[in-house]
C-alpha cells in the first residue's frame, strides 16, 4: 500500500456553485457578495486578473472591475453542493476530513492501491467525476502528509493537479516562496525577506543564531515545515450528529468589524436550512477566530431553548466577536459552529406558537430560495 493523503481545494467554490446553477455565466467577470455595504466572498478566476479578491469590499470591486457580475448569495447551495462533493470523496474512502464547505483531506493509504500511479488515476477520476456530476472545479494534491498535499493543491490553481513523491517532500518545498508555508503570512514574509530569506530552500543556508532572530523560538518547527514534516492524521467526525459548521479563510487579512460580522451572519443563513431540513434544533453557537500566525480564540453561547430559526441565533453574533477578537489584530479566518444538536420536539413555552409560525414561514423561505433562478428572499442584514 502507498502512503497517500489528499487535500481537495474546490476553485472559487462560491461562484463556482452558481456557475453550475447558470452556466452563461462561465468565462465571465462574476462574484458571489453583496452590493453597496457588501463584501465579496468568492470572485471567479476572470475577475481576480481585474483585481477582485475576497473578501474585497464590493463598492473597491467596481471600481477595479466596473462589468463585474454581482451574484447574491444562494441560500442552501453551497451546502448542499458541498455535502454531493465530499460524499463522492467517500466513494473512494471513509477517511475523509471535512475542513470546510469547500476544502478537505482524503487519507487513500488504506485503500489497497499498490502504486503511486494507481493512486494518481484513482485520484484523477475522482477530479473527473467531481466535474461531470457538479460541474465544480476543483485542485488537488497528493503527497505522504497533510503539510505537503495542502501546499501542492493550491500551487496551480485551478483546476490544479500536483504530486509529490514519498520521499520527495523537502525537494519540493525547497525553490517555492517562503510565503507558502502555513503561518508565514505578508509581514513575516517581508520581514523575513529583509533577511535574505525569500525561498523556503533559504532557510537551510542560515545558522541557528540566525534563524532564532528571524524567527523566535518558533525557528526549530519553521525548518521541521520547510523539511515538509508532519505527522497530524486525516481525522474524520460524524458531523450530523454533533455539530453544524462553516468556516472561510479570507484570501487577504480582514480587520473590518462589520465585513467579519456579516459573513458569520451569513453562514447562519448558510446552516440553518440545513438544521431544518435534517429535522433538527441547536442550543450552541460557537465563533472561532484565527490570525496570521495561526492562533485562534473562540467564544460560545448557549440558548436555553434549541432552536431552529435564524433569529435567536442573530443578536449574539456580534458581541461573540466582540469577546473572541481581543487581539484586534487582522484575522485570516472566522467560523461559525452551531452544537447542541436536538432532534426533539420544540419548547412548550408561551412563545412556542409564535416560533411556530416562524418556522413555517422559514420552512417556505429554504424552498423559494433553492428553486432554480437564485435566492429569491434575503435576510434583512444581507441587503445594501
Amino acid at each position: 500500500m502507498v502512503p497517500a493523503i489528499v487535500h481537495l481545494d474546490a476553485d472559487a467554490f462560491f461562484v463556482s456553485c452558481e456557475q453550475a446553477r447558470d452556466p452563461s455565466l462561465r468565462g465571465k467577470r462574476c462574484a458571489v457578495g453583496g452590493s453597496q455595504r457588501g463584501i465579496i466572498s468568492s470572485a471567479s478566476y476572470e475577475a481576480r486578473a481585474r483585481g477582485v479578491y475576497t473578501p474585497m469590499p464590493t463598492v473597491s470591486a467596481l471600481k477595479v472591475c466596473p462589468d463585474l457580475i454581482l451574484i447574491r448569495h444562494t441560500t442552501g447551495l453551497y451546502g448542499e453542493v458541498s455535502r454531493r462533493m465530499f460524499d463522492l470523496c467517500e466513494t473512494l474512502t471513509p477517511i475523509v476530513q471535512r475542513n470546510s464547505i469547500d476544502e478537505g483531506y482524503l487519507d487513500l493509504s488504506m485503500c489497497g492501491l499498490a502504486t503511486p500511479a494507481a493512486v494518481e488515476a484513482t485520484v484523477r477520476r475522482l477530479q473527473a467525476r467531481i466535474w461531470e456530476e457538479l460541474q465544480i472545479p476543483v485542485s488537488m494534491g497528493i503527497a505522504r502528509n497533510k503539510l505537503v498535499a495542502q501546499i501542492a493543491s493550491k500551487l496551480r490553481k485551478p483546476r490544479g493537479f500536483v504530486v509529490v513523491p514519498p520521499g520527495e517532500e523537502a525537494a519540493f518545498l525547497a525553490p517555492l516562496a517562503i510565503g507558502k508555508l502555513p503561518g508565514v503570512g505578508a509581514k513575516t514574509e517581508a520581514a523575513l525577506a529583509g533577511r535574505g530569506i525569500r525561498l523556503v530552500q533559504d532557510l537551510f543556508s542560515r545558522t541557528e543564531g540566525e534563524l532564532e532572530a528571524a524567527l523566535g523560538n518558533g525557528w526549530r518547527d519553521m525548518l521541521a515545515l520547510a523539511r515538509g514534516e508532519d505527522d497530524r492524521p486525516v481525522e474524520t467526525e460524524e458531523e450530523d450528529a454533533k455539530s453544524y459548521s462553516q468556516q472561510e479563510t479570507f484570501a487577504a487579512d480582514v480587520g473590518d468589524f462589520s465585513q467579519i460580522e456579516a459573513v458569520a451572519k451569513r453562514m447562519i443563513d448558510e446552516l440553518m436550512p440545513k438544521i431544518r431540513a435534517d429535522g433538527k434544533r441547536v442550543r450552541t453557537i460557537t465563533v472561532k477566530l484565527r490570525y496570521p500566525d495561526f492562533t485562534q480564540d473562540t467564544r460560545s453561547r448557549t440558548l436555553e431553548a434549541a432552536t431552529d430559526l435564524e433569529s435567536p441565533l442573530y443578536p449574539l453574533v456580534g458581541p461573540l466577536l466582540r469577546e473572541a477578537w481581543r487581539k484586534r489584530r487582522p484575522l485570516r479566518l472566522v467560523s461559525v459552529k452551531l452544537s447542541g444538536v436536538d432532534g426533539g420536539a420544540g419548547q412548550l413555552e408561551m412563545f412556542a406558537q409564535e416560533d411556530e409560525k416562524r418556522r413555517r414561514l422559514a420552512g417556505v423561505l429554504d424552498r423559494l430560495n433553492t428553486r432554480p433562478g437564485g435566492e429569491a428572499v434575503r435576510h434583512g442584514h444581507r441587503l445594501g
